[in-house]
């Protein structure tokens, strides 16, 4: 598993009974999680101090009950600073796992030695693109929501990177690809964290099991000669590591590297155990 385990700013302290306790900065969330099916005795005072919970519904989504939460605030991770606030189905704004991958790829940029143009898909608020401009590389930042790419260039300017060579397009991810195959750009690199189920702009809708695996040969063509690297994030229970790493080395097979996947996960700071969230597979030119 790639463990997150660089973060100063974030943890998980707890979880138990379909729910976890995190310290965000200087704050205290209880958020639900359906991979903890277990259930632990809950000895930490966070459990009973938490500065926001979010309850879910039985009949679907929730809503957020606050008791001390500014409507925004910040947390650190290097030299990036990402603006947080609650908003719809229990997020904050940033995924905390995904860490362990901004420090894989931007070793990857610092140690090319050469100009790296990355293509960021499904962006949000810009996590995986502010760490891959903060070592060095362009980015093309893709979204469907307007909302979302206006809070990555807010995090963009809180981390220092407001002139940093950042496109910013707010479209569907599909639509995006296929214009760009037609002009005849290249990336070296690309990296997507589709969702589950989505909708596009203009209601294009997107369900990962039948959508992925086109976009990644769509994708496959945008790439230069020689790609630095590919990365492909799910958090969809039934994509394992081992299907992503099959649907990458199926239509990277021309390209002269090694695709690993595993699953990703965050430490649990009260049992030294390892919270799972997701999966990753990685395309590595050589």
């Amino acid at each position: 598993m790639w463990i997150a385990n660089n973060w100063k700013d974030y943890e998980v302290i707890d979880c138990s009974c379909g729910e976890k306790l995190e310290r965000w900065g200087n704050y205290t969330l209880v958020r639900p999680d359906p991979q903890v099916i277990w259930d632990t005795p809950k000895k930490e005072k966070g459990w009973k101090h938490m500065n926001a919970h979010y309850h879910r519904s039985k009949k679907g989504g929730g809503e957020w009950e606050f008791f001390d939460l500014p409507e925004q605030w910040s947390i650190h991770y290097g030299s990036l600073t990402f603006q947080l606030k609650p908003f719809s189905f229990k997020h904050t704004g940033l995924f905390p796992e995904q860490a362990v991958n901004w420090d894989w790829f931007s070793d990857k940029i610092r140690s090319a030695k050469r100009p790296v143009k990355v293509l960021n898909l499904f962006a949000y608020t810009g996590g995986a693109t502010l760490a891959a401009a903060a070592a060095g590389a362009s980015v093309t930042h893709v979204d469907a929501s307007k909302g979302m790419v206006t809070w990555a260039k807010e995090n963009a300017a809180s981390s220092g990177l407001s002139d940093a060579p950042i496109r910013w397009i707010v479209d569907d991810c599909v639509k995006f690809v296929e214009r760009e195959i037609r002009r005849g750009n290249h990336y070296d690199a690309i990296i997507m964290d589709p969702p589950s189920y989505g909708r596009g702009p203009k209601g294009e809708i997107w369900k990962i099991e039948d959508s992925v695996f086109p976009l990644i040969k769509l994708c496959a063509q945008l790439l230069t000669d020689k790609p630095l690297f590919f990365l492909v994030n799910s958090y969809t229970t039934g994509l394992q590591p081992a299907v992503l790493r099959y649907m990458i080395a199926t239509a990277l097979e021309k390209y002269d590297g090694t695709v690993t996947a595993d699953e990703i996960g965050l430490p649990v700071s009260s049992n030294g155990l390892v919270l799972p969230c997701g999966a990753s597979g990685r395309f590595e030119g050589k």
